[in-house]
């Protein structure tokens, strides 16, 4: 017999409710109360999520940012810098002790990362698991998208889908950006460089690093057809059925909470 998970679309939200809500659906998790759950959301405003240790001085250009109507928020996640817009974002929560979830944070990922593999076979489009054996070097920079990590999906060598990850209270949080359009020139933007010609040459050698659904496709997607696929690719991906949720008043209180007290707070936004 298939088994059930729980699936919510929780649609454009601001930044710090849907960081909040996550980590709240992963407190849920955590006491028993939800079964594992897989969660679609967009943002509004567009936000700029830093990954959890992330510093921002000499690294993000806040002023800038803000210029552009942007939110700022703290990921309760690792990794870089990630702008979210024109994308459909996705989370996962699950305990550790589920037997799908191997123990080792990259094999974690690397089932997971099934149903974004089977997500992108939904829409005709040939992507792969990147393999830590053929991952390129490092290029020092604050931006999530100039380079895959491991078992995330590049297509043709280029990044397509940017994840991260955090266990806490024996519960893994995995979600992750699935960009229908990158405005490179926005979000190089949002980065602080030493110097406009520097900046002009990541932007550059950008485009050879990260490649957007709407870029490959001759005929362009719509975010409904994208949720479709992706929600296709995650049952499939990880032979599960979806079953809708519709979260319990207590719970979205929670979150409202968590998200004024925890991410609206310049003091953890800016911690680093």
């Amino acid at each position: 017999m298939t088994e059930e998970w729980l699936y919510i679309d929780t649609g454009d939200q601001s930044a710090s409710f849907n960081m909040a809500f996550d980590e709240t659906l992963l407190n849920w998790v955590h006491q028993g109360r939800l079964k594992p759950i897989l969660r679609f959301y967009g943002w509004n405003p567009a936000a700029l999520s830093l990954g959890y240790f992330q510093k921002t001085k000499n690294r993000i250009d806040v002023d800038a940012t803000k210029r552009h109507g942007f939110d700022i928020v703290r990921r309760p996640t690792g990794g870089l810098a990630v702008l979210h817009d024109k994308e459909l974002t996705y989370s996962v929560i699950i305990s550790e002790s589920h037997p799908k979830m191997p123990s080792s944070i990259t094999q974690a990922y690397r089932v997971l990362s099934q149903g974004l593999l089977k997500g992108y076979q939904a829409l005709s489009i040939s992507a792969e698991l990147a393999e830590p054996e053929n991952i390129p070097g490092k290029s020092g920079t604050a931006v999530c998208f100039e380079e895959p990590s491991w078992y995330e999906l590049v297509i043709d060598g280029r990044k397509a889908a940017g994840s991260a990850q955090t266990r806490q209270k024996g519960v893994i949080l995995q979600h992750g950006s699935i960009p229908l359009e990158i405005d490179d020139n926005v979000l190089f933007d949002l980065f602080a460089f030493p110097n406009e010609k520097i900046r002009a040459r990541a932007r550059k050698a950008f485009g050879d690093k990260a490649v957007a659904i709407n870029q490959i496709l001759e005929l362009p997607v719509s975010l409904e057809e994208v949720k479709t696929a992706f929600k296709k690719g995650f049952e499939e991906g990880l032979e599960i059925k979806l079953v809708p949720y519709e979260p319990e008043k207590e719970l979205l209180e929670e979150a409202r909470q968590l998200a004024k007290e925890k991410y609206e707070n310049p003091e953890y936004t800016f911690s680093r």
